[in-house]
């Protein structure tokens, strides 16, 4: 047998097809690809002319200590640069805390379906899972509480959730950390934040005064539009940072990423553009699968979960077919659902037209 036990249970992650793949296969010369959640505006023009004037220095280590990125960030977010670690995009700050905190004999609390990486590595190192049935796509926060035991070292909360794009209420969440034992981590994963309304923004600075068990996670891939780059970060109480910068490797984000995620903090128009255009267009798609009476999640995103009353991955596949790379929700935990990027607003007018063709040639 080779390596543990646990991974002939598991998978490797299966990505949406590329835009490369689905030219080839059904040929097809434009694609729209709205299954990764990217940010379809791009990223900061100000990173673009970092790297047409970028001196190469790819024979170098990058800064092991992200210097200009922490200062830069620490100052954003009004931390301290100790509090920070920096992660090839917020899934390997995942990772690091599984390795640090979980093992064989403890168990780690989530929600059922949610983010896929929690389960995945939480495995992997060895600890048992306590799945908490989502409902009506949020999670149920008073159950998960409840699940809590003298073995369990995390809890994982995805606010907004992916895939339903569901937000935790604020109350909900501070009427769970009550309960919540100051021994067990609370890691409130946060891809997604820059997205969501002020008034619905979980207050950073006064939840990790507050709670010294929470580990938040954000990311550069989503709204910066640097998912290339791979840049993701935890925030935490020093001492909880520190034990995960230990299992970190030292040189994991590169300089370029580095210097990419530093001048793409600074361009906050470029932030602001984004999510004016998402909730623009995110209405009028709203609106149109209010005209066709398809339902859908409420979502803080900038993707949207829809049921849909025709087979999933039938649905999925003609819109394949016909240049939409979107999500089935079959692999996320959501049978009869798509999960669909909000595109630009053309693409997202096209994609109604060959969705409202579909309805007609598919009973």
């Amino acid at each position: 047998m080779i390596g543990k036990e646990v991974l002939n249970q598991l998978t490797a992650y299966k990505q949406g097809m590329q835009i490369q793949e689905v030219k080839r296969k059904y040929q097809i010369d434009k694609i729209v690809k709205l299954a990764s959640n990217e940010n379809p505006y791009g990223f900061s023009k100000q990173v673009s002319t970092f790297f047409s004037s970028m001196e190469q220095e790819f024979e170098i280590y990058p800064d092991g200590y992200a210097y200009d990125l922490r200062v830069s960030l620490a100052e954003k977010l009004k931390v301290n640069e100790s509090q920070l670690v920096f992660g090839g995009g917020s899934d390997e700050v995942i990772t690091l805390i599984c390795r640090a905190f979980l093992h064989e004999g403890t168990n780690t609390i989530m929600a059922a379906p949610t983010f896929s990486q929690y389960r995945h590595h939480a495995l992997i190192e060895g600890a048992k899972l306590k799945e908490v049935p989502t409902v009506n796509g949020k999670h149920d926060l008073p159950k998960m509480a409840q699940a809590i035991d003298e073995q369990t070292k995390v809890v994982w909360l995805c606010t907004p959730d992916n895939p339903t794009g569901e937000m935790i209420a604020k109350e909900q969440f501070e009427a769970f950390m009550q309960q919540c034992p100051r021994d067990v981590i609370v890691v409130v994963d946060e891809a997604y934040y820059e997205f969501v309304a002020k008034e619905n923004q979980f207050d950073l600075n006064r939840n990790l005064a507050q709670y010294d068990n929470l580990i938040v996670l954000r990311t550069f891939s989503k709204i910066y539009g640097l998912a290339g780059l791979r840049v993701g970060y935890g925030i935490a109480n020093e001492t909880i940072a520190e034990k995960l910068n230990i299992v970190r490797g030292p040189f994991n984000v590169s300089s370029i990423a580095q210097r990419a995620a530093v001048i793409a903090l600074d361009d906050e128009q470029f932030v602001q553009t984004t999510k004016k255009l998402n909730d623009q267009v995110k209405q009028a798609f709203q609106q149109f699968l209010d005209e066709i009476n398809w339902k859908y999640y409420e979502t803080h995103t900038n993707f949207i979960l829809v049921e849909t009353p025709i087979d999933a991955d039938e649905a999925s596949l003609y819109l394949l077919k016909h240049g939409f790379i979107v999500r089935p929700g079959t692999l996320l935990g959501y049978p009869d659902t798509m999960r669909i990027t909000i595109g630009k607003e053309e693409d997202m007018l096209q994609l109604q037209t060959i969705i409202k063709k579909m309805q007609d040639e598919i009973r």
